[in-house]
């Protein structure tokens, strides 16, 4: 893979080209893991202790000769593990999806042109394009720039390596991070061929994190998998040993009773949802990295935001110069020549290659003011550069215009941080701080503009070595994005907190603040003020603040810590390596997808594709949907359960006839599982979801409260369906006919509790079967399975029950009456509960 011509020329490979490459030596990859096979998932399903016992069953009845429940039990069976087949698939085709969205990205140059492709698509004798931030894709040779790169993933040092375009110190590696400056690279090994691929070393991958809920459902369905083996043996001894049925029939009868109480529907529910949850959300330019980030999105109480490209269009342009004491509107026709030296000096310290919006701005203003004859200099590399540095907000960048002649300097930075390096007099300082702050006020992002020349000797060590003068002051504009106003209204609607952070100075960030509806008079704390407070003074000020400005990278991981430390659920944007741990620490990182380096969305659990903060608004909303339809569902799950429980040991504890048989329940199941997996996963979102307060990060569906609900509607329906099937045989009325009432009814009951927790707000009577076209789906099964029971002879035989006569017809109908009033019942006493008003 590395003896491969080179391209003819730095415009890169044609298309062609690399595909032909990408062809010849495969994709740049590591060996790595390979989606689970469909045999994988099926035994992984065939082990679940609920079909182990399907097994057994089916294998009992086959031994008695009952040819033909045996075959219908273990058809079943297959369905069943087909439905789940079905979800385990559509699941990890999800989080396949998701994972080829968050696969790296590298710039590259082809046609001429530079693009994003993914990592996996890089040839040798690409030319890569790289900048801060980028993580490197392959193994290349810088041939044009300056830049620094993180080889600590090869090496074990921490500190950067200069790479520069010379022998010895042009080679970069492939998995090693760009920490400092740009450059061009052309791809010298892929794959298995790069440094990284020899030494054996894997490349970080996304990792499905497995989330709290999974953790508590799964330790719950382990302890009543204890329970039901235990309850099992306990009925099977007692209906053989003191109820004398058969050996046979008593083990079959408690084999049903762990079957029912098994609910192995908690850890389906948690999966499905989380992950077709994270698949809907990214269909709203919002990327899950880490599943577990989903659950965490209807917790947040604070979103810690960037002001540029979040909130802002990220699309400045020029919008007012200040010099010599004048002011120039950039809409204005023509350029008064006092603002030539203010134009072409901001180009000096504006890199050609820039992906900055702001340096991007400055040029295009400069080439369409100025022409290019007019700052020819700019066009050569500079001898010289000092860049931006946190302590001095501001960079400066030298050029020789011709031999022999002085270098000439252009400096550009924070107003303030060119005032202190011009050294002007008080008077002076006062007049520009008064200038500057009149332009933030209008909502400008004001950068300062000096110069100065250098002769022959050493370069000074810092920017504070020249002698400046200052030139004058550039404003520009990032117009708010149109829908931000609204999403920012709809967050303190939903009770979350929105702090804006910025670079920009005060009355800029206040400016912006204003026109997006953060607040009416926004209260701002700059990043000065913040390195002089303690965490608790800080805290104190982040309860009433709006705006953090002038904002530094490493003040941000200080922002999030001080907000969780009061208790806060902090959702924070960031863009930048140095905002990489913020992003982590935060408990939903989101990195921005368009302008972000790959090192800020590694470290996040979110990437914005978009960058626009309305589309987190959509994910936070979407997050609060999941955890509320995970809540209905828990909450179904068990309330299902605890009459079929019921109708399985009670008649067992009463001498009555066995009621309840695996193969019923398996009936049953395929209208559980459904109702779990899809129908309470497609259910919309609340119309009141954005009007409420956050829930705590430690809520969970599996708190009394919810519980509480499920097991009231379930001890009333068991309650129902046991005095009809005591009515019944009281009455005379034959075994098989009552247990075909009983059963028929509670058919239905699953639907009504399926109709019920869907939505607490209506009566039965008044569900909204169109909010949900799955609801209306598993009537119509619902309303088949009915028909086949009751006309199908062969069917009622295995089922154990009898023909339906009109005394049937009139029992089962009112076990579905004493249905609807229960849950009504229950309803109306808790309407005014938590619970129900959320929803």
């Amino acid at each position: 893979m590395n003896v491969v011509d080179p391209p003819s020329s730095v415009n890169g490979l044609s298309q062609a080209e690399a595909k032909a490459r990408r062809d010849r030596y495969g994709p740049n990859t590591l060996p790595g893991s390979k989606p689970k096979s469909l045999w994988l998932i099926a035994r992984d399903v065939l082990i679940e202790p609920m079909f182990l016992m399907l097994l057994v069953a089916g294998g009992l009845y086959l031994a008695l000769g009952d040819l033909a429940e045996a075959i219908f039990l273990l058809m079943s069976v297959l369905v069943i593990i087909g439905i789940t087949l079905v979800q385990e698939r559509k699941t990890q085709r999800a989080l396949e999806a998701l994972r080829d969205l968050s696969a790296p990205q590298a710039r590259v140059i082809r046609n001429g042109l530079e693009t994003r492709i993914p990592s996996a698509e890089v040839v040798v004798d690409d030319v890569l394009s790289l900048r801060e931030g980028d993580r490197i894709a392959a193994d290349a040779a810088v041939f044009g720039g300056h830049l620094e790169a993180d080889e600590s993933l090869l090496t074990g040092e921490s500190v950067p390596v200069r790479k520069v375009p010379h022998p010895g110190d042009s080679s970069v590696f492939a998995g090693t991070v760009v920490t400092k400056g740009r450059g061009m690279a052309r791809v010298t090994a892929i794959a298995t061929a790069t440094a990284l691929g020899r030494i054996g070393q894997a490349l970080s991958s996304t990792i499905e994190v497995t989330s709290g809920l999974q953790h508590a459902s799964r330790r719950l369905v382990r302890r009543f998998a204890v329970a039901a083996v235990v309850c099992a043996i306990s009925l099977w001894l007692m209906n053989w040993l003191w109820d004398r049925h058969s050996l046979v029939d008593s083990l079959l009868s408690g084999i049903a009773l762990a079957m029912a109480i098994l609910p192995e529907e908690f850890p389906v529910i948690l999966t499905v949802f989380l992950a077709l949850g994270a698949w809907r959300i990214a269909r709203q330019k919002v990327l899950t990295r880490r599943i577990s980030a989903v659950e965490a999105l209807g917790a947040i109480t604070v979103l810690a935001v960037d002001k540029t490209g979040t909130l802002t269009q990220n699309r400045m342009r020029v919008a007012e110069l200040y010099a010599d004491r004048h002011s120039f509107r950039a809409d204005e026709a023509a350029l008064p020549p006092e603002f030539h030296a203010l134009l072409r000096f901001a180009l000096l310290a504006t890199p050609t290659d820039s992906a900055d919006p702001m340096e991007q701005a400055i040029r295009l203003f400069g080439a369409n003011r100025l022409g290019t004859a007019a700052y020819s200099p700019t066009k050569a590399t500079p001898v010289k550069e000092y860049g931006l540095d946190p302590e001095l907000l501001a960079m400066t960048r030298a050029f020789q215009e011709a031999p022999n002649e002085p270098y000439l300097l252009g400096a550009k930075g924070a107003p303030e941080a060119i005032i202190e390096l011009c050294g002007l007099t008080a008077t002076e300082q006062a007049t520009l701080s008064s200038q500057v702050h009149a332009m933030a006020e209008r909502g400008l992002r004001v950068i300062g503009v000096a110069a100065a020349a250098w002769g022959d000797g050493d370069w000074p060590a810092t920017q504070r070595g020249f002698r400046y003068r200052f030139i004058g002051l550039v404003g520009l504009i990032d117009p708010p994005r149109p829908e931000v106003a609204a999403a920012i209204a709809e967050c303190h609607t939903a009770g979350i907190r929105i702090i804006m952070m910025t670079g920009d100075h005060q009355a800029t960030a206040r400016a912006i603040a204003t026109q997006v509806g953060l607040s009416l008079a926004p209260k701002v704390i700059a990043g000065a003020e913040m390195d002089a407070l303690t965490d608790e003074q800080l805290g104190e000020r982040l309860r009433h603040a709006d705006v953090c400005a002038r904002v530094q990278p490493t003040q941000k991981l200080r922002l999030v810590k001080t907000l969780q430390q009061q208790g806060e659920v902090v959702g924070m944007t960031g863009d930048g390596v140095n905002d990489a741990p913020a992003l982590k620490a935060a408990n939903v990182g989101v990195a921005m997808g368009e302008r972000g380096t790959d090192v800020a969305r590694e470290a996040a659990a979110l990437v914005l594709l978009d960058d626009n903060f309305a589309s987190l608004v959509v994910a936070v909303r979407q997050g609060r949907r999941i955890y509320d339809n995970i809540t209905k569902a828990t909450r179904f799950v068990v309330a299902v359960h605890i009459p079929i429980v019921a109708l399985a040991l009670v008649p067992s504890l009463l001498h009555w006839p066995i009621l309840l048989m695996p193969v019923q329940i398996v009936l049953l199941e395929l209208l559980i599982d459904p109702a779990c997996s899809i129908v309470f996963e497609s259910a919309k979102a609340s119309s009141v979801i954005m009007r409420r307060p956050p829930r705590p990060i430690d809520e969970s569906p599996f708190r009394g409260i919810n519980l509480g609900y499920g097991i009231a509607q379930g001890i009333g329906l068991a309650a129902v369906l046991l005095l009809g099937y005591a009515f019944a045989l009281g009455r005379g009325i034959g075994v098989e006919q009552g247990r075909a009432a009983v059963f028929i009814g509670l058919i239905v009951a699953v639907f009504l509790l399926t109709l019920a927790n869907h939505d607490l707000g209506h009566a039965l009577w008044r569900g909204r079967l169109a909010d949900n076209p799955w609801l209306l789906r598993m009537l119509g099964g619902v309303g088949l399975m009915l028909a086949g029971i009751m006309s199908i002879p062969a069917l009622r035989t295995m089922l154990g029950f009898g023909a339906p006569d009109a005394i049937t017809l009139v029992f089962g109908l009112s076990i579905l009456a004493g249905c609807v009033i229960w849950l009504e019942v229950v309803r109306h006493l808790t309407r005014h509960t938590p619970l129900a008003i959320s929803e």
